[in-house]
């Protein structure tokens, strides 16, 4: 097969998701307004929606106030990741396509397709983004003396001289972060749970010392309220400067009882599944996660990074921005879930899954799924067995390939496991095979440019040279062998916990170079995909109108 350059191949996708819908030119001439639209088209419009009947008359209150801390925070995060927000809009003019499409981003520069401009009418996105001014590099940074510039909850600014000044988040978004506490406080008043009262006052009281610690401790220990609120940093991932600035998200959340209880006794296995990874007993000396419970909620509202582009499906929290977090809490999000197994994988499967297999693509397994890529995470080795250090430190700028896909294909061997020991009985196994086959054209649509994107793509290279699925190049569709996709995913699991727990870095070389690209015929299929005007991912219809129902 010919492989294509990482570079050459991002810049022909680009390329591809700007004409290959385009009308005839003796139709209509091509028009910024078309571009947008099409661009648009990439996110699927969603409403956010959840059973609020349980919910008192006072939830409401405490609801609005919640959302205007949360808008709060919104606005902070503009400045972080643009600038002055309204000035940007006053300068789009009147085309509302345009306007939309900077709201989705926050900022003219295209999330899907590598922080682009999506007009000719703004420089290319500054590294620092809105930590850093827009002029500065990493010599400037390095010059300011003193080391308070890298901590992770500062900005630089220019001062009335010229001189870069470090600035703590409290201080530089002080406006922003007075109003997010002022209705914390206000909204602290109206819970009628008394431990998430104690949560939310300390929450607005870390904001304005930027240290979270007390609060993350309060937020593990909360049980029983049904209304959540998480407000701070999220992700470091907007910095491109020094990669260590956070960003600033909220999410307003309702916990779904339900589905919590269904996945409780996951956590429960954590040792057990660690026990029985599929290497030598000198790779799994090391014991999970104590406390690391997980949460299944349903998203209300978001705000800031939270909202910004790719909407999250589930995440690790607390974030440890710079002290050490030994207890986490994986919180997920199930009626986002949905809208992508709706408007998305659906749709995908229907163009590229073999058609008497489509019914083994099911929400159920997809919801599994995700949970277990979060739980592989907790589980494998983070120090080397031979004296090399940490995995991390011994794979270097590998890292991250390497622990996106220990955490993707683990998942599906501990999948495997708990079908063989009768824990999931409301799906087969081939369920989630499939599901999690259909998902790799979900994922691999945002390109092969971060780690996640490169390790979806060994993951599939590695499953196509083990036969683990077959291609009809008639039909354009994929046949999964599930006794061949077990063992390849037993395989896979194998080699990559021995390349992480070996610090072997010429393997992980090795295995990156050799499988880490989009080959010829998944190409033609992205193109399919891409003509059929499925979209990437969702954008919401939110609001406080939720909170009247």
């Amino acid at each position: 097969m010919k492989r294509y350059n990482l570079f050459f191949l991002s810049i022909l996708l680009v390329l591809f998701s700007i004409t290959a819908c385009q009308p005839n030119k003796k139709e209509v001439k091509t028009t910024k307004d078309t571009v947008m639209q099409r661009k648009l088209a990439n996110y699927a419009k969603v409403k956010l929606s959840a059973d609020l009947s349980s919910l008192s008359e006072g939830h409401a209150k405490l609801f609005s106030h919640l959302l205007k801390a949360a808008d709060a925070i919104d606005e902070l995060y503009w400045l972080q990741a643009y600038g002055d927000k309204n000035e940007l809009l006053n300068k789009m003019g009147d085309d509302p396509d345009i306007k939309a499409y900077a709201m989705i981003n926050y900022g003219p520069w295209d999330r899907l397709d590598g922080n682009a401009p999506f007009t000719d009418d703004y420089p290319p996105r500054p590294l620092g983004a809105g930590f850093f001014p827009n002029d500065m590099n990493q010599n400037d940074f390095f010059a300011i003396p003193g080391n308070k510039k890298f901590e992770p909850l500062t900005v630089v600014k220019k001062d009335n001289k010229g001189e870069f000044k470090v600035l703590p988040y409290h201080i530089a978004y002080k406006t922003q972060i007075d109003k997010a506490v002022e209705h914390m406080r206000k909204g602290a008043e109206l819970c009628d749970c008394e431990d998430f009262k104690v949560y939310l006052l300390q929450r607005a009281e870390d904001l304005l010392i930027d240290n979270f610690e007390k609060s993350d401790a309060l937020w593990l220990n909360l049980k029983d309220n049904k209304i959540d609120f998480i407000a701070g940093p999220i992700e470091n991932l907007d910095d491109h400067l020094i990669w260590t600035k956070y960003s600033y998200g909220a999410f307003i959340l309702l916990r779904n009882v339900e589905w919590t209880e269904n996945v409780k006794k996951f956590s429960l296995l954590l040792p057990y599944l660690q026990k029985n990874l599929p290497v030598d007993e000198k790779y799994k000396s090391e014991s999970p996660e104590a406390t690391s419970d997980i949460v299944i909620y349903d998203v209300l509202y978001n705000s800031g990074y939270c909202n910004a582009g790719n909407k999250l499906i589930g995440l690790n929290l607390p974030i440890g921005t710079e002290q050490v977090v030994s207890n986490s809490r994986k919180v997920h999000f199930k009626n986002v879930m949905e809208a992508k197994f709706e408007k998305i994988l659906q749709p995908i499967t229907n163009l590229v899954i073999d058609e008497k297999q489509r019914k083994h693509v099911k929400f159920t397994s997809f919801f599994q799924n995700t949970i277990f890529y979060e739980i592989s995470n907790s589980l494998g080795i983070s120090q080397t067995i031979n004296n090399k250090g940490s995995v991390k430190d011994a794979l270097k700028e590998h890292h991250a390939i390497i622990r996106e896909l220990k955490n993707d294909v683990l998942r599906m061997f501990f999948i495997t496991k708990l079908h063989e020991m009768n824990e999931l009985k409301d799906v087969d196994l081939m369920d989630n095979y499939v599901t999690h086959m259909a998902d790799v054209f979900r994922s691999i649509r945002f390109g092969v440019t971060d780690a996640q994107g490169v390790a979806n793509m060994i993951r599939f290279n590695y499953f196509n040279e083990h036969e683990a699925f077959k291609y009809d190049s008639k039909t354009g569709t994929y046949k999964i062998n599930d006794y061949k996709m077990k063992k390849a995913v037993e395989s896979l699991s194998r080699l990559v916990l021995e390349i992480q727990g070996n610090g072997d870095y010429d393997m992980a070389s090795e295995i990156i170079r050799d499988k880490g690209y989009i080959h010829n015929e998944l190409l033609n299929d992205l193109y399919r995909i891409q003509r059929a005007k499925i979209p990437k991912d969702v954008v919401y219809d939110q609001g406080d109108q939720l909170a009247m129902k």
